[in-house]
């Protein structure tokens, strides 16, 4: 079976869960109206599967590799990122002006996951110069923005973000790259990053790094950090790419998966860049840009969940093997476990999606009202949606691999590229572990009033559908009054550590129960039908976690101390 975009999901999810028609009936985005929605998820989905999916195995089997001192990408991915440049998928929501699209975020995250399910290691070029224009747009100089958006909208040039150190991972204050005034408006960078996405390659006319250095007056530690533009070739007066700069890429990772996203250790040696924003005011710029890459790695997440449930049902329902309650002639689809194994990839998928949307929808209103509750919801949602997305990309495909079998082990059969491409994505744009300290700390810095609002949503829902679905009703609202009662208990804790040792099951048990809630609606809104069958399944077996996640969240710090170091050794 070929990979299917799930444009339909997509479209229901927007529709009848997580309130699109909010964004739409905004004047900031009246344009997107529901045929324009269909209409762009088509063309995107069209594209998806004929273009960037026939690439996906050549990115693993023919990986990109460093020649001479420039990258050479994967068979065909030269013309799939023309194809994504040329249909303007790099652009969906940057500014008209530059010659984007305008449309808002949400539909942008639809674009980008299909694109992660069709072949991730090429989406990632694409999601790095999306980040890059948002940037630029929110923090750049005229003179900056009138320079390289364009060219990074219409992908003639590409886009990264230099943030990692051998010394400065998490701890991006950590870093020693230097920037020291030229005197002319310019500064001379100096330095080496790691872990650079698309760091280099042979498609686009010249490649554009955001790079974070200290100036010589910057102070230690992350207020002294400012950002910089910094082109794999210096314009010219006419903005044509120029004489080379003082950069290159010294080696390509030997990576588990992503064979075909170069990831490069870039060294800097004076090269010639621009600052972005005010002087060190890095980390203010960099965030921008950050939290559109973690909306962004939420969905990569839920794509390759998607692209590793389709490669899995294809082959169950393909092998025959034993007997099944059909009789001697049925697919393994027929066994219970292998349906249980297929029902809970397809939950999953789905909480993870509604989840991932309804952060973007926030994020949308935020832009277009400029009000704060939207602005709070936007930011609470970002690390669940992140953490979520990537940890259900991971469940998803290893469910994947289980599902073939022993086939699943073999390489061939492209089960384990799903598994060994997505494990990433739990570790970059800030861990899922980062992720949940952020939740429970920064982003309850308002008391938990963020996490009340949408409990309170949740409960509400719960009580709309008492009379047609009790006992589900019943189900999600004593799970959402469990999740308050643990929100509770960690804002009462004046012990951050205490928090932050029940931050991931926390983080967990939130995207639990927002699973649930977004099953209820679905089967809400299609009673009787697909829907509620699959909103029963989740509420009714995959739910009941939250029990098990709360009480771990409500533990506290001290049992994780209890063995001494010389313990975890012995």
């Amino acid at each position: 079976m070929p990979y299917r975009a799930p444009v339909t999901d997509h479209e229901f999810i927007l529709q009848n869960i997580v309130g699109f028609d909010r964004v739409s009936a905004t004047d900031r985005f009246s344009e997107a109206s529901s045929d324009t929605v269909s209409a762009i998820l088509s063309e995107a989905g069209k594209m998806c599967e004929e273009i960037m999916y026939p690439l996906q195995r050549n990115g693993d089997l023919q990986p990109a590799r460093l020649e001479n001192g420039v990258v050479r990408t994967s068979p065909g991915f030269a013309e799939g990122w023309k194809a994504i440049a040329e249909g303007g998928w790099i652009g969906i929501s940057a500014p008209e002006d530059a010659g984007g699209m305008g449309l808002p975020i949400t539909m942008l995250t639809s674009v980008n996951e299909m694109m992660s399910s069709a072949c991730l290691s090429l989406e990632l070029a694409p999601l790095m110069s999306m980040g890059q224009i948002e940037a630029l747009d929110h923090h750049g100089g005229d003179a900056i923005k009138e320079l390289y958006l364009p060219k990074l909208v219409s992908g003639e040039w590409s886009g990264t973000m230099n943030l990692t150190e051998p010394q400065a991972g998490s701890d991006v204050g950590a870093l020693s790259s230097k920037a020291e005034p030229n005197g002319d408006g310019t500064y001379a960078i100096s330095g080496q990053k790691i872990f650079i996405s698309w760091g280099d390659n042979d498609f686009a006319e010249n490649v554009c790094h955001l790079v974070l250095a200290r100036l010589p007056d910057g102070v230690p530690g992350t207020k002294g950090i400012s950002l910089f533009i910094v082109p794999k070739y210096i314009p010219d007066a006419d903005g044509n790419p120029g004489k080379a700069n003082s950069l290159k890429v010294v080696s390509l990772e030997h990576k588990m998966g992503l064979h075909g996203s170069p990831t490069c250790v870039m060294q800097y040696d004076g090269a010639t860049g621009w600052l972005v924003g005010k002087e060190h005011g890095g980390m203010a710029a960099m965030f921008t840009m950050m939290n559109n890459a973690r909306l962004g790695v939420g969905g990569q997440g839920v794509g390759v969940a998607e692209g590793a449930y389709q490669h899995a049902l294809a082959y169950a329902l393909d092998r025959k093997q034993g007997r099944t309650p059909e009789g001697t002639g049925g697919t393994i689809a027929d066994h219970a476990d292998v349906r249980r194994m297929l029902t809970t990839m397809k939950a999953e998928l789905f909480a993870a999606r509604s989840i991932l949307l309804s952060c973007a929808v926030a994020i949308d209103m935020q832009t277009a009202t400029g009000q704060a509750d939207w602005a709070a919801r936007a930011a609470f949602l970002t690390p669940i949606a992140k953490s979520f997305g990537t940890e259900t990309g991971i469940r998803v495909s290893e469910t994947g691999v289980q599902v073939h079998g022993g086939m699943g082990f073999i390489e061939e059969t492209g089960a384990a590229q799903y598994y060994r491409d997505v494990r990433v994505t739990a570790i970059y744009e800030g861990t899922n572990g980062i992720q949940a300290m952020d939740l429970v700390g920064r982003k309850m810095m308002d008391g938990g009033e963020a996490a009340s609002n949408l409990i309170d949503e949740m409960q509400a829902q719960a009580e709309k559908a008492r009379d047609k679905l009790p006992d589900l009703a019943e189900a999600v609202w004593e799970a959402t009054e469990s999740l308050r009662e643990a929100t509770e208990w960690l804002t009462s804790r004046t012990d951050m550590n205490d928090r932050f040792a029940g931050a991931v099951p926390y983080l967990n048990a939130f995207a639990r129960v927002l699973g649930g809630h977004f099953h209820l609606s679905a089967a809400l809104a299609e009673p009787g039908g697909a829907r509620e069958a699959l909103a029963r399944f989740y509420i009714t077996r995959l739910l009941p976690e939250h029990v098990g996640l709360l009480a771990h969240a409500e533990a506290g710090a001290k049992g994780l101390y209890g063995l001494s170091l010389d313990d975890l050794a012995a």
